[in-house]
């Protein structure tokens, strides 16, 4: 039996994939939840063999859950997306997740991938494969996208760097960084550029 753990805020999405697997005479699904905080601490509490976490998730996106939740569980991860956007596929691969697939992929095809990862194989979309590696590299360092992915949900300097555990001035030096290689005036520019090339 794979034990199954779903993460997706859009309802319908997450109650029909609840539904469509747990018909699987092979799937049981352990817990449905609509963020990524959720799913890391139901991850911790669970122990699934498959975590389904969509992208772009409240509280924390679907590969940063997956970065922690990987780091305390044994367990593997599979993310769904909506947007392949270039660079969120690399972010993923780098965090160990096994598994990458558009919403579309009907539902006898997920079964598929599913019972793939979790015999240890990894699977990502053709299409997806495709538009990441077609995708621009970053020109940011990996502390820059630190602090600008932070910011997508903090509002001030000091909450960002309460969050990375930074002092107020690293953060402000690592914005003013990025923006300058962006080309961009403001902190939440740079942080649209980012998300749009996929880079966080």
């Amino acid at each position: 039996m794979i034990r199954l753990l779903i993460a997706d805020d859009e309802v319908l999405i997450r109650g029909a994939l609840e539904t469509l697997l747990g018909l699987e005479e092979d799937f049981e699904v352990v817990a449905g939840v609509d963020n990524g905080l959720q799913a890391v601490a139901a991850a911790r509490e669970l122990t699934p063999d498959v975590c389904l976490l969509d992208l772009e998730m409240p509280e924390m996106d679907g590969v940063e859950a997956a970065g922690q939740i990987l780091r305390q569980v044994a367990t593997k991860v599979i993310i769904v997306t909506r947007h392949a956007r270039p660079g969120v596929l690399r972010r993923a691969l780098n965090e160990k997740v096994s598994g990458f697939v558009p919403k579309s992929t009907p539902a006898e095809e997920l079964a598929k991938v599913i019972r793939d990862v979790a015999a240890g194989k990894r699977y990502v979309d053709p299409d997806i494969a495709a538009t990441a590696l077609g995708g621009e590299r970053s020109p940011l360092t990996d502390r820059e996208l630190d602090v600008l992915r932070a910011g997508r949900d903090a509002a001030t300097v000091q909450q960002i760097a309460e969050r990375l555990h930074l002092a107020p001035g690293t953060v402000r030096n690592y914005l003013s960084s990025a923006m300058g290689k962006l080309g961009v005036g403001t902190r939440r520019e740079a942080s649209q550029v980012a998300w749009e090339q996929g880079w966080i």
